[in-house]
């Protein structure tokens, strides 16, 4: 179930100066822009094209749509200026900032996002590229950004704020197991050691699959440095959340979690489920309002498998 922005502004939207920041940037003149379905920024995602036919893939926003937004898209320009050029990730062309507007122009990527549910030749494909970034990104290219530890803390921390304030429809074996919810969630914060540049995000609205089946990640203004398994366990949630997958069968076989302890995993999840069902329970954001509805279903996705994993570890 991906919900689309709804509120989402366009080329035409963007002030004179910015349109002509980005013409700049690519040295001629657009002539046409497509608006790009997906995510949860209300800023633009358009693809692009120059009068002499160059193309390009812009996001651009301000604080008069969302102030976080304008801050994760300067987090992103950061970080996708020092990709390596053979990772699977598009490439920075160039950056306008003047203090209010925030716009990256990126390599354009002529592809469309996994369908969902999953099918399995995709999903294939995806978790093979999320194999290839972790070892083109280890060590981590960037050093200016956090460690997954500390992008996380906070998030993991979840569990305790619903502790406090339990929601009314709180998940009843969740209302009764908070204290194993919190520690397995402490642990999982534990096992975040490492130095790949992970993506933190990986959904199947932040992939592109083009027509030879090459996968892009795309979206990176969550990235810290972390252990080269997280972008595959957290692809896992999305494959949870649309099902027809055996998500502990995948967690066995894939050669980045294959060797992982199986208490650090189901504690990195538990942390994930308390961030979820947290934030899902917050007024949305502004110009956001339909990413607390996605929240609190993959929340509810993943609460039954943490309560499986740590029932089945408990029987072990």
């Amino acid at each position: 179930m991906r919900e689309l922005v709804r509120t989402r502004i366009g080329w035409t939207d963007l002030p004179g100066h910015v349109r002509s920041a980005v013409e700049e940037i690519l040295g001629d003149r657009v002539v046409e822009a497509v608006s790009q379905p997906g995510g949860y920024s209300p800023g633009t995602a358009d693809r692009v094209r120059t009068a002499a036919g160059r193309r390009a893939f812009v996001k651009a926003v301000s604080p008069a749509q969302n102030a976080r937004s304008v801050a994760l898209h300067r987090a992103e320009a950061a970080v996708t200026a020092v990709l390596p050029a053979h990772a699977p990730t598009p490439r920075l062309l160039g950056y306008h900032d003047d203090g209010e507007w925030v716009a990256l122009v990126l390599t354009d990527v002529d592809g469309r996002h996994p369908a969902t549910p999953w099918r399995a030749d995709e999903l294939d494909a995806v978790l093979g590229a999320l194999e290839t970034m972790a070892a083109a990104l280890t060590p981590s290219p960037v050093a200016h950004v956090p460690t997954a530890a500390e992008r996380l803390t906070h998030d993991f921390t979840g569990w305790h704020r619903i502790a406090a304030d339990p929601p009314a429809r709180l998940d009843p074996w969740a209302r009764t197991h908070l204290d194993q919810l919190r520690h397995a969630a402490e642990r999982g914060l534990v096992a975040l050691d490492g130095d790949t540049l992970c993506h933190l995000d990986a959904r199947a609205d932040n992939l592109l699959i083009d027509a030879t089946g090459t996968v892009t990640v795309v979206d990176w203004p969550h990235a810290c440095r972390g252990p080269a398994w997280l972008d595959t366990m957290t692809l896992l949630v999305n494959v949870r959340l649309h099902g027809g997958h055996d998500t502990d069968a995948l967690l066995r076989r894939l050669p980045l979690t294959a060797g992982v302890d199986p208490d650090a995993l189901t504690g990195v999840y538990a942390g994930l489920a308390g961030y979820l069902l947290d934030a899902a329970r917050q007024p949305p954001p502004p110009g956001i309002p339909t990413v607390r509805a996605f929240q609190q279903a993959q929340g509810d996705a993943l609460l039954p498998w943490v309560r499986q994993r740590l029932r089945d570890r408990t029987i072990g």
